[in-house]
């Protein structure tokens, strides 16, 4: 039997590995898996590595597990790389959201565009692209997948700047579309379905069940919707005769011209992204004791569980099978009108033994098409802020974003950002 490899760098996103390791575990895939675990934060790195080694020895399987702070270790003889990683932590997320909350603009996650977004990527993408290049030396024939936020500017930047290939993935389609499934009780696995944009912006253009179309059963059930269900989306919905993922706290951040103050349709921006921050940290917690051995592995750990892993595993199935599976995915565009060549566009891609191959779409309509190309420029200002460690073309960032109402206002917050996240943006000093 043929030995696989799937390296994780970021693998102390403990949750993460442990739905990942434990999709793999229960995947089937005829196989003997190597595990590497990459971490530079030595006591994550433990903690994951402690985890995965007790699931695999629950388990029984001969899979074996590697650990390092040092990925040029553990990449040699790689098949597939996935990055997760979280540059500065918690403590960097707090920080953009609280940085822009002193200068009064909320925002519900931080970490795809707006000041947190943005912030965000400068700290992501020096460390991305260091990553990249020794994908590519050590392993350049690995498949290469990254989960980091914010998706578009990481994999834009990699793909702009290194001769890696990396294929951004992304829950938020599929979480959306069983969504919709549920509104309209349509079962998931029966529907087929058209979607493009930029990803935590994409917009799900063609639904249909054995033929059927089913945006008229969606439109029957606008006038029953609770006025709390995700409001946004829907006004999007009813306006542009599509459906956006990933539903509103991830939408209202392209559209900061609505929501300047604290409150979206009534519903406290600033309160979301602290209690996921916060649940982060118990988490956290808890998965230390339980590598430590002082708590018992969760029986959760082990069940198939929808989140941000769960594509992979398919993914990886249907390019060792060559199967020509089709699944979200965020690549280099090459298929789609009116967007610029290589914008990083979340759309259909089939997975094959040859690489992810984009799906040819139909045109976008208008009104959709210049809220993605608006949102796709705004990276590539903030791609180049980044690469470049260029402050004029950060305050250019936040301008161009309309979180912020004037160039004295965003230079004031570029200066903040900047100086909150000093220890993490080397090529600003």
């Amino acid at each position: 039997m043929h030995r696989r490899k799937l390296v994780i760098i970021g693998a102390g996103s403990a949750s993460f590995t442990a739905g990942l390791v434990a999709d793999l575990l229960a995947s089937g895939i005829e196989a003997q898996w190597t595990i590497g675990l990459v971490d530079i934060n030595e006591e994550a790195l433990a903690v994951a590595d402690g985890l995965v080694t007790r699931m695999v020895q629950q388990t029984g399987l001969e899979v074996a597990v590697q650990a390092s702070t040092d990925r040029c270790d553990i990449l040699p003889g790689a098949d597939f790389v996935v990055t997760t990683i979280a540059v500065g932590g918690r403590d960097g997320w707090r920080r953009d959201a609280e940085v822009p909350l002193r200068h009064g603009i909320y925002q519900p996650v931080a970490d795809t565009v707006g000041p947190g977004g943005i912030s965000r990527a400068l700290r992501q993408i020096p460390a991305m692209l260091d990553i990249a290049n020794d994908v590519a030396c050590l392993c350049p024939d690995a498949h290469f997948f990254n989960y980091a936020n914010p998706m578009a500017a990481i994999c834009r930047a990699v793909n702009k700047a290194t001769c890696a290939r990396v294929v951004g993935l992304c829950h938020g389609v599929q979480g959306t579309l069983r969504y919709l499934c549920e509104k309209i009780g349509v079962p998931y696995a029966e529907i087929a379905s058209l979607y493009v944009g930029m990803n935590h912006l994409t917009w799900i253009t063609h639904l249909t069940r054995g033929g059927e179309d089913l945006w008229p059963r969606i439109a029957a059930v606008l006038p029953r919707l609770d006025s709390k269900d995700n409001p946004f989306s829907w006004e999007l919905c009813r306006t542009y005769g599509a459906f956006p993922a990933v539903l509103d706290r991830h939408v209202v951040e392209f559209f900061p011209e609505r929501f300047f103050h604290d409150a979206e349709y009534g519903k406290p921006l600033v309160d979301e992204i602290l209690r996921v921050i916060n649940g982060g940290d118990e988490t956290w917690e808890r998965r230390k004791r339980q590598a430590r051995g002082e708590e018992p592995l969760e029986e959760g750990l082990f069940q198939r569980t929808l989140g941000e892993h769960e594509a992979l595993l398919p993914i990886i199935a249907s390019i060792l099978a060559d199967r020509h599976e089709v699944f979200p995915m965020n690549v280099p565009n090459r298929t789609v009108d009116g967007i610029p060549r290589d914008f990083v566009l979340e759309m259909p891609v089939t997975a094959t033994a040859a690489g992810c191959l984009p799906t040819a779409l139909p045109p976008m309509p208008p009104g959709i098409l210049a809220w993605v190309t608006e949102a796709l420029y705004g990276v590539e200002i903030t791609v180049e802020a980044a690469i470049r460690g260029d402050r004029s073309l950060v305050v250019q960032a936040l301008l161009y974003d309309r979180s912020v109402p004037d160039l004295a206002a965003a230079e004031a917050l570029a200066d903040d950002l900047l100086a909150a996240q000093a220890e993490h943006l080397p090529n600003f000093a």
